[in-house]
Formats: structure tokens, C-alpha cells, sequence
């Protein structure tokens, strides 16, 4: 495993210090593997979300109504569901 130093103000360590004092962390590397697991989850969300966003925007302008569009996503849910 690579290791790696960062410096951090003395708030930061702190916080960091009171993570692993409440033994949920065995030390500051594994709370900044978690803190950085999560960051790199959240960004594929966004990235996901952006993608979605990109292909709507793409897609056009749609002629259905907003009721034709929610008895839509509903029939898909179902069928997702197995209703």
C-alpha cells in the first residue's frame, strides 16, 4: 500500500483525533480511506446524474403531457416491482 503525508491545521487533526477516539476508526488513515471512498462515491453519482441530465437535454422536447409521463414512470415501476 502507498503511503502518503498531508498536513493539516490543528482543528482538522483534532476532528480527525476525536474520529478515531471513538473507536469506529482504528486510525486517521482509515478514517481518510472512508472520507475518501465517500467522495469518490459521491462523484460517480454526480457523474451518473450528469450523464442523465446531458442525454434529456439531447433527447429534445417530448409531446407528451405531464400526466402521460407519470402513468408512464409509474407502469415502469410496477414492472420493475413485478406488480
Amino acid at each position: 500500500m502507498a503511503s502518503m503525508n498531508i498536513s493539516l491545521p490543528s482543528l482538522m487533526k483534532d476532528w480527525i483525533e476525536t474520529q478515531t477516539n471513538t473507536g469506529r476508526y482504528d486510525n486517521a488513515s482509515e478514517y481518510g480511506r472512508e472520507l475518501i471512498l465517500h467522495d469518490q462515491d459521491r462523484a460517480s453519482k454526480i457523474e451518473t446524474m450528469q450523464k442523465l441530465v446531458d442525454e434529456a437535454f439531447e433527447s429534445g422536447v417530448s409531446n407528451k403531457n405531464l400526466e402521460d409521463i407519470w402513468t408512464e414512470a409509474s407502469l415502469q415501476v410496477k414492472a420493475i416491482r413485478g406488480n
